[in-house]
């Protein structure tokens, strides 16, 4: 495998500030200063998904821990017009529109420039990916846009386009952004011809789902039959040519990926492999192996095709919010916030290593839930008993162990709550309400603090194996269930998973778990469930939480410090609904967001989503 090793003490790409700006007081444009003006457009990309607040906190993949901060307005389906709850900057209607303002300036800048031709190219076809994905976001949360072509358009003064132009829209994007960056080879973290193609063949997916097809959507939600602009949230007629489209797309952009990370093994791999594999790809391939005057120099390691196809990096030379992933989502034993923590919904979905259902009902497996698990289990959550970093990182001597406690455990004088419950002794408050951690995305190294170190895991905007996983949902669509299965089997056997035989709705069913667990927490849950529309089933699902405890055997004395030993402790697994920090509920006109008063009240040419 050839691999590229760069320093993180040297930036990948510059951006200057995080606020677009007109870099040349109206001057004609040159290399730099087009260049620095684009940058700031890659830099309103923010951190990716990795804001203290994630989006899989607003689906059932997590729980966000905090209260007061709006969260609970969306997922128990009280979110209006005017009291929208917690709305990111990465997909809110008006930041949105400012983004795809700014794409407008740079290519009517660059119509103009006296950039030489190849170069005004690679800047154009830059610029059409970034406002594709902008307008993406928009068509995703909200449906139908305003299509605003170039720099003058006063968006105030149109009303929002039909969903099928807008889809229209992105696509010619996409197509452009391709045909202009295919011989050019950028740097990691900027757009090129296959993030174009990959993300064409999402919105084309997206554009086929039962949410955007009105008769489908129609037939599951009264509240969408009774709307009276359907063309804005979708097409008005079914048509399979639509998957169609979304396959030939995931495939044009698979045949000129390549062949991805792993995808070749002929039988399922290893369980430790597995674990391995999915960690590195969660980690973007950096890896903490050299030391300089002592300290460790993150490295990042990339095959010649990788798996993230288009990532927001972070380097040594700022300060962000997505250095510290593990600062905010680690647990609090180890003086991180646990803001995001799995949900017992999500953690019941992994099967188990044989490929069956994992059950509560099962006497076994209640015993012993996590054993024998999928292994990207293992490699996503952190869960009681489970081995993670040296404790006295940060914490003292208090775990010589370093394992996950969310327990209650019996002493020889009563019961002590584990270090990384809400009953610790280090940091109750930050405790977990679900019982689990995210693992996922914060960096395994022992010599990492994610309390005091910057970590460098790329968010994954657009991975290989999202197109893989397009590609298979299309074919399942058409009913070319033998091309899905080879395709999807690719995944699981480099997870370390059989292979699946189902037919029919239980090969789509088995589908869509595969895909909440190859890609959990990556953004896309929210939208699946909704453009599937799972909602009541899925997102308005009470949560559930694990209880953990420990009793002494007959005559076995109690550990000190405490650690996980089934020689010396008889452990009690119990799920347990909780409705305390969030009652979720879902309302159908959750499908989309609504557009916020203040925006409808600037523009009089808006319509209203459905619902509000």
């Amino acid at each position: 495998m050839k691999k590229i090793n760069f320093y993180f003490v040297i930036l990948l790409f510059t951006i200057s500030c995080n606020k677009n700006k007109d870099v040349d007081g109206g001057k004609r444009w040159n290399d730099g200063n087009a260049r620095e003006y684009i940058d700031q457009i890659y830099a309103s990309l923010g951190n990716g998904g990795f804001d203290e607040q994630m989006l899989a906190s607003l689906s059932d993949e997590a729980l966000y821990t905090y209260s007061g901060k709006g969260m609970n307005i969306l997922n128990e389906g009280n979110i209006t017009a005017s009291n929208t709850g917690w709305m990111s900057p990465n997909w809110e209607w008006g930041s949105m529109n400012n983004k795809i303002h700014s794409c407008n300036v740079a290519l009517e800048r660059l119509q103009t420039s006296d950039i030489d031709q190849m170069m005004k190219n690679q800047f154009r076809g830059e610029t059409y990916f970034l406002r594709a994905y902008f307008c993406h976001q928009l068509l995703r949360f909200y449906g139908g846009f305003i299509i605003a072509k170039d720099a003058n358009t006063d968006i105030n003064t149109l009303g929002r386009s039909s969903f099928e132009d807008c889809v229209n829209f992105i696509v010619n994007d996409c197509d452009s952004a391709n045909f202009l960056l295919k011989s050019i080879t950028l740097s990691f973290g900027n757009a090129s011809s296959i993030a174009a193609m990959a993300l064409k063949s999402r919105v084309l997916l997206y554009a086929a789902s039962d949410l955007h097809d009105f008769p489908k959507a129609s037939a599951k939600s009264a509240l969408i039959a009774s709307y009276s602009n359907p063309s804005l949230i979708g097409y008005t007629t079914s048509n399979y040519n639509r998957f169609t489209a979304s396959r030939n797309a995931a495939l044009a952009a698979l045949n000129a990926a390549g062949t991805g990370y792993k995808l070749n093994y002929s039988a399922p791999a290893s369980s430790s492999q597995a674990i391995a594999n999915y960690k590195f790809i969660a980690t973007g391939g950096v890896t903490y192996g050299r030391s300089i005057d002592g300290v460790d120099i993150p490295i990042i390691e990339i095959e010649i095709v990788p798996e993230l196809i288009f990532a927001k990096y972070f380097t040594n030379n700022k300060d962000e919010t997505g250095n510290h992933v593990g600062l905010y989502n680690g647990p609090n034993g180890y003086h991180n916030k646990a803001s995001n923590t799995p949900t017992g919904l999500l953690v019941d979905d992994f099967e188990m290593m044989d490929g069956s259902n994992f059950s509560w009902s099962n006497p076994s497996e209640k015993a012993r839930p996590y054993l024998n698990r999928d292994p990207r289990f293992y490699a996503s959550i952190l869960y009681d008993g489970a081995g993670w970093k040296p404790r006295n990182l940060v914490a003292g001597n208090v775990d010589p162990a370093n394992q996950i406690q969310t327990g209650q455990y019996q002493t020889t004088s009563g019961t002590i709550a584990g270090l990384d419950s809400r009953g610790s002794s280090i940091d109750g408050q930050n405790g977990s309400w679900t019982g689990y951690y995210m693992g996922k995305f914060i960096h395994p190294s022992a010599t990492i603090s994610d309390k005091t170190d910057k970590q460098f895991v790329p968010w994954p905007f657009l991975r290989h194996t999202e197109i893989v996983l397009n590609y298979v949902e299309a074919s399942i669509e058409l009913g070319q269930e033998d091309v899905a299965k080879t395709w999807i089997n690719k995944i699981r056997l480099r997870a370390g998973m059989p292979l699946i035989t189902l037919t029919g709705t239980a090969l789509r069913d088995e589908y869509r778990k595969e895909r909440r667990i190859e890609l959990g927490f990556e953004e896309h849950r929210y939208h699946d469930a909704r453009r599937w529309m799972i909602g009541p089933t899925t997102l308005g699902r009470k949560l559930t939480y694990i209880k953990v405890t420990a009793t002494l055997k007959p005559g076995k004395t109690a550990l000190v410090p405490y650690r996980h030993d089934e020689t010396i402790y008889t452990y009690t697994y119990s799920p347990v609904e909780d409705n305390s920090q969030e009652n979720r509920t879902w309302n159908d006109k959750m499908y989309f967001l609504p557009i916020s008063s203040a925006e409808m009240a600037k523009n009089k040419n808006l319509v209203q989503n459905p619902g509000y």
